[in-house]
């Protein structure tokens, strides 16, 4: 990216992960420190397309091919990199999103073990190659982040899938920040309190002179 444009940071992780919170954090810390900030999220990082796409995705009740689902999730990534990421980084904004590429490569290539080069296919057209300045890994057994979530009726249709396709996504993270080794990326204790977490984050960023 130009540096005349905005940066881009995102926060990726499993159910319970806190990734979230620490999005959340650090929106109000630089909005705090006069800083121009975008906070949004995928699937649904617009009130129209993307909204109704997670409306499709999360759903219980919906019983969802991984081939549809891919789709959908790359759609919402496609609508949401044209309408929202994009004029916002070109208007020198910080944009911060809860959840990018690398949730669809964990959850649908590890979760519903789908081709890797199929993703890679289908998300660098969605993307138009672009990519994040930083990247946090939230990472926790998924057998602790479930259990935060300790209300089954608020589950949507993924934190309900079984233990061992949870144990898969956290696999599928690995593998991606592996794959991916030119992506900047750090990995944070998801087990870690949130100041701690959040000042780790804030050093990291200082660190690597992205913020």
């Amino acid at each position: 990216m130009s540096d005349k444009l905005g940066k881009f940071i995102v926060f990726e992780g499993g159910e319970g992960s806190g990734k979230t919170t620490q999005a959340r954090l650090l929106a109000e810390y630089l909005q705090k420190e006069g800083r121009e900030v975008l906070l949004t999220k995928e699937p649904g990082g617009d009130e129209g397309v993307c909204k109704d796409i997670r409306s499709l995705l999360l759903n219980p009740k919906y019983k969802m091919s991984p081939r549809a689902e891919l789709l959908l999730f790359e759609a919402d990534r496609a609508q949401h990199v044209e309408s929202v990421i994009r004029p916002a980084l070109e208007a020198g904004k910080i944009v911060i999103s809860d959840r990018f590429d690398a949730s669809t490569f964990a959850y649908q290539c590890g979760g519903r073990k789908l081709s890797c080069e199929l993703f890679a296919a289908i998300n660098k057209f969605a993307t138009q190659e672009l990519t994040p300045n930083f990247t946090f890994w939230l990472d926790i057994d998924p057998e602790i982040g479930l259990k935060r979530n300790v209300d089954a009726a608020k589950r949507d249709r993924f934190e309900l899938e079984d233990l061992d396709f949870h144990r898969r996504v956290r696999k599928g993270f690995e593998n991606y920040f592996q794959l991916y080794t030119t992506l900047k990326a750090a990995r944070l204790e998801g087990v870690f309190a949130i100041e701690t977490l959040h000042s780790q984050v804030l050093a990291t960023l200082e660190n690597e002179k992205i913020i």
